[in-house]
């Protein structure tokens, strides 16, 4: 069964070149390095639909709040949401208001003391973000373990109900946006930065937050590109790192040599 939205944009790249890096992920706090191909991702994906399908009865029509910081596992669960034909509230920045209208809550384990409060009785998923994707240590509160949960998905999603591109897909601040609509302004803006088709593109986590998860994620997917996600990036490491993983373009950060998004030819 065909999927709309943004979970069409992942498929495609998967379809184009699905050994090739897609997504690289560091966090220079930790000396984390994960790279994802294109198939790699579609299989985190692919689980985490399935998991929200199954276990938490998700799809179109219902709302799911994201309350995770810039990562690798974010898009997988953000894609994944998207695939089930359901909403993202989306709270990266640190916000728990509203929670409480949502089908269920996926947060990153240093926040769940913070959301669980006032949640009532609606689902709730941590996400410890290991490097390795192992479970949350240390937690003995009511959320359920993704990464535990997680293992035992599907490798393969077929949706009970089909996404339907009208429907909504994100909800992010005073933003609101189709699941087709995310497809239309992802193209738009990977068009009006310059992302083009074979880009790898850095982006910082600070950037990433501030404008959201159609400019990070899905208009390099739109686009064709891939992408290396910097989590606390160590400024002297960018541009060894930058030649290292063949970047082509950044966006937020500014490193000597290489293209920056957004700036007309000859300012970047």
């Amino acid at each position: 069964m065909p999927l709309d939205g943004p979970a069409a944009l992942l498929a495609a790249a998967r379809d184009r070149d699905p050994a090739r890096p897609l997504l690289t992920h560091y966090d220079d706090a930790t000396g984390e390095r994960v790279e994802l191909s294109a198939t790699t991702l579609d299989n985190w994906v692919a689980k985490t639909a399935n998991l929200l399908q199954d276990e938490f009865d998700i799809g179109p029509g219902s709302t799911v709040a994201v309350a995770l910081p810039v990562h690798w596992q974010t898009a997988a669960v953000l894609l994944g949401v998207w695939s089930c034909g359901a909403t993202v509230l989306d709270t990266a920045v640190e916000d728990e208001g509203g929670l409480g209208d949502a089908d269920l809550v996926l947060a990153a384990q240093d926040r769940l003391e913070a959301v669980e409060e006032g949640l009532g009785d609606v689902d709730l998923l941590g996400l410890s973000l290991h490097p390795l994707g192992a479970g949350m240590a240390g937690y003995v509160g009511p959320a359920r373990d993704f990464a535990l949960e997680v293992r035992t998905a599907g490798d393969r999603f077929v949706p009970y109900g089909a996404p339907d591109p009208g429907a909504p897909g994100l909800l992010l601040g005073g933003l609101e946006l189709t699941l087709g609509g995310l497809v239309e302004a992802a193209g738009e803006l990977a068009g009006r930065l310059g992302i083009g088709p074979g880009d790898r593109v850095l982006v910082d986590e600070e950037t990433a937050t501030e404008a959201g998860p159609v400019a990070w994620l899905l208009a390099p997917l739109a686009a064709g590109a891939s992408l290396v996600l910097c989590r606390h990036p160590a400024l002297d490491a960018l541009p060894a790192r930058a030649s290292t993983e063949r970047v082509t373009a950044t966006l937020g950060l500014r490193v000597d040599g290489v293209r920056q998004l957004g700036r007309p030819a000859g300012q970047g």
